[in-house]
Protein backbone atom coordinates (compact mmCIF):
# COMPACT_ATOMS: atom_id res chain seq x y z
CA UNK A 1 0.00 0.00 0.00
CA UNK A 2 1.53 3.55 -0.85
CA UNK A 3 0.09 6.96 0.86
CA UNK A 4 1.40 10.29 -0.87
CA UNK A 5 3.28 12.93 1.63
CA UNK A 6 4.02 16.42 1.19
CA UNK A 7 7.77 16.28 1.45
CA UNK A 8 9.70 19.87 2.15
CA UNK A 9 13.14 19.17 1.63
CA UNK A 10 15.97 22.13 1.66
CA UNK A 11 12.79 24.52 0.93
CA UNK A 12 11.01 22.72 -2.40
CA UNK A 13 7.77 20.98 -1.67
CA UNK A 14 7.57 17.54 -3.32
CA UNK A 15 4.28 14.99 -3.05
CA UNK A 16 5.62 11.57 -2.82
CA UNK A 17 3.83 8.26 -2.92
CA UNK A 18 5.83 6.23 -0.68
CA UNK A 19 4.99 2.44 0.80
CA UNK A 20 4.98 1.99 4.64
CA UNK A 21 7.88 0.34 5.05
CA UNK A 22 10.17 3.14 2.90
CA UNK A 23 12.82 4.10 4.41
CA UNK A 24 13.27 8.21 4.51
CA UNK A 25 17.08 7.14 3.05
CA UNK A 26 15.39 5.80 0.12
CA UNK A 27 12.80 8.32 -0.28
CA UNK A 28 15.43 10.92 -1.00
CA UNK A 29 17.85 9.32 -3.26
CA UNK A 30 14.62 8.81 -5.08
CA UNK A 31 14.20 12.61 -4.70
CA UNK A 32 17.89 13.22 -6.37
CA UNK A 33 19.31 14.05 -2.70
CA UNK A 34 23.07 12.92 -2.90
CA UNK A 35 24.27 13.96 0.06
CA UNK A 36 22.35 11.47 2.01
CA UNK A 37 24.70 8.44 2.39
CA UNK A 38 24.20 4.73 3.70
CA UNK A 39 26.95 3.79 5.30
CA UNK A 40 25.85 1.12 7.96
CA UNK A 41 22.50 0.76 7.95
CA UNK A 42 22.02 0.20 11.12
CA UNK A 43 21.61 4.25 12.64
CA UNK A 44 25.20 3.50 14.03
CA UNK A 45 27.35 6.00 11.37
CA UNK A 46 25.84 8.97 11.03
CA UNK A 47 26.58 9.15 7.07
CA UNK A 48 22.30 9.16 6.46
CA UNK A 49 21.52 12.18 9.04
CA UNK A 50 19.30 14.96 7.69
CA UNK A 51 17.50 17.42 10.38
CA UNK A 52 13.85 17.44 10.77
CA UNK A 53 12.88 20.62 12.40
CA UNK A 54 16.00 21.05 13.20
CA UNK A 55 16.88 17.56 15.11
CA UNK A 56 18.78 15.04 13.74
CA UNK A 57 17.54 11.71 12.19
CA UNK A 58 19.00 8.52 11.19
CA UNK A 59 17.17 8.19 7.61
CA UNK A 60 18.19 5.14 7.18
CA UNK A 61 15.94 3.68 10.05
CA UNK A 62 13.22 6.55 9.73
CA UNK A 63 10.08 5.54 7.85
CA UNK A 64 8.93 8.29 5.21
CA UNK A 65 5.47 8.40 6.19
CA UNK A 66 6.44 9.85 9.34
CA UNK A 67 7.98 12.90 7.69
CA UNK A 68 4.84 13.68 6.15
CA UNK A 69 4.69 17.50 6.20
CA UNK A 70 7.51 17.65 7.97
CA UNK A 71 10.43 20.12 6.97
CA UNK A 72 13.42 18.16 6.05
CA UNK A 73 16.97 19.60 5.63
CA UNK A 74 20.00 17.97 3.95
CA UNK A 75 23.73 19.01 3.40
CA UNK A 76 22.20 19.64 -0.29
CA UNK A 77 20.17 22.48 1.06
CA UNK A 78 22.75 24.47 2.79
CA UNK A 79 24.17 27.65 1.69
CA UNK A 80 26.83 28.30 -0.29
CA UNK A 81 28.54 30.38 2.36
CA UNK A 82 27.85 28.21 5.19
CA UNK A 83 30.03 28.69 8.05
CA UNK A 84 30.16 25.40 9.56
CA UNK A 85 30.79 24.12 5.97
CA UNK A 86 33.41 27.11 5.65
CA UNK A 87 34.81 26.17 8.81
CA UNK A 88 35.68 22.34 8.05
CA UNK A 89 37.32 23.31 4.97
CA UNK A 90 39.88 25.51 6.81
CA UNK A 91 40.52 22.90 9.44
CA UNK A 92 41.47 20.14 6.74
CA UNK A 93 38.16 18.22 8.45
CA UNK A 94 37.63 16.15 5.66
CA UNK A 95 39.57 13.11 3.43
CA UNK A 96 37.16 10.76 1.63
CA UNK A 97 34.60 13.10 2.55
CA UNK A 98 31.63 10.19 3.03
CA UNK A 99 30.66 11.47 6.18
CA UNK A 100 30.97 14.69 6.55
CA UNK A 101 27.53 16.06 5.53
CA UNK A 102 26.08 13.92 8.51
CA UNK A 103 29.20 15.54 11.01
CA UNK A 104 28.03 18.93 8.97
CA UNK A 105 24.71 18.82 10.08
CA UNK A 106 25.24 17.48 13.23
CA UNK A 107 27.46 20.69 13.88
CA UNK A 108 24.28 22.59 12.90
CA UNK A 109 22.04 20.89 15.43
CA UNK A 110 24.63 21.48 18.24
CA UNK A 111 25.17 24.81 17.39
CA UNK A 112 21.72 25.63 17.79
CA UNK A 113 20.81 23.92 20.97
CA UNK A 114 23.92 25.27 22.68
CA UNK A 115 26.14 28.27 21.16
CA UNK A 116 29.08 27.37 22.94
CA UNK A 117 29.94 24.26 23.48
CA UNK A 118 33.32 22.77 25.04
CA UNK A 119 35.00 20.36 23.39
CA UNK A 120 33.72 17.48 25.17
CA UNK A 121 30.64 18.09 24.44
CA UNK A 122 31.42 18.59 20.64
CA UNK A 123 32.73 15.16 21.06
CA UNK A 124 29.25 13.63 22.84
CA UNK A 125 27.34 15.14 20.46
CA UNK A 126 29.26 14.01 17.78
CA UNK A 127 29.49 10.67 19.20
CA UNK A 128 27.03 8.65 16.96
CA UNK A 129 29.29 9.21 13.82
CA UNK A 130 32.01 7.42 12.61
CA UNK A 131 34.58 9.10 10.17
CA UNK A 132 36.88 5.87 8.79
CA UNK A 133 39.39 8.46 8.03
CA UNK A 134 40.26 9.50 11.49
CA UNK A 135 39.36 13.56 10.80
CA UNK A 136 37.70 13.82 14.65
CA UNK A 137 39.84 16.34 16.16
CA UNK A 138 39.60 18.75 12.79
CA UNK A 139 35.99 18.08 13.16
CA UNK A 140 35.91 18.92 16.51
CA UNK A 141 38.45 22.13 16.09
CA UNK A 142 35.28 23.42 13.01
CA UNK A 143 33.01 23.29 15.21
CA UNK A 144 34.60 24.99 17.98
CA UNK A 145 35.86 27.54 15.51
CA UNK A 146 32.00 28.01 13.79
CA UNK A 147 30.96 28.64 17.54
CA UNK A 148 33.86 31.40 18.14
CA UNK A 149 32.93 32.72 14.64
CA UNK A 150 29.07 32.97 14.72
CA UNK A 151 29.96 34.42 18.64
CA UNK A 152 32.53 37.81 16.86
CA UNK A 153 29.59 37.85 14.50
CA UNK A 154 26.74 38.30 17.40
CA UNK A 155 29.23 40.55 19.25
CA UNK A 156 29.81 42.66 16.22
CA UNK A 157 26.24 43.35 15.38
CA UNK A 158 25.50 44.27 19.14
CA UNK A 159 28.20 46.76 19.37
Amino acid sequence: MTTDVQMTVNGARHRVAVADDDLLLDVLRRLGITSVREGCGVGACGACTVLAEDHSVSSCLARAVRYDGVPLTTADGLAEDDDVVEEFVAAGAMQCGYCIPGFVLMGHELLAQNPSPTREEIAAHLEGNICRCGTYQEICSAIEATARRRQAENERRSA
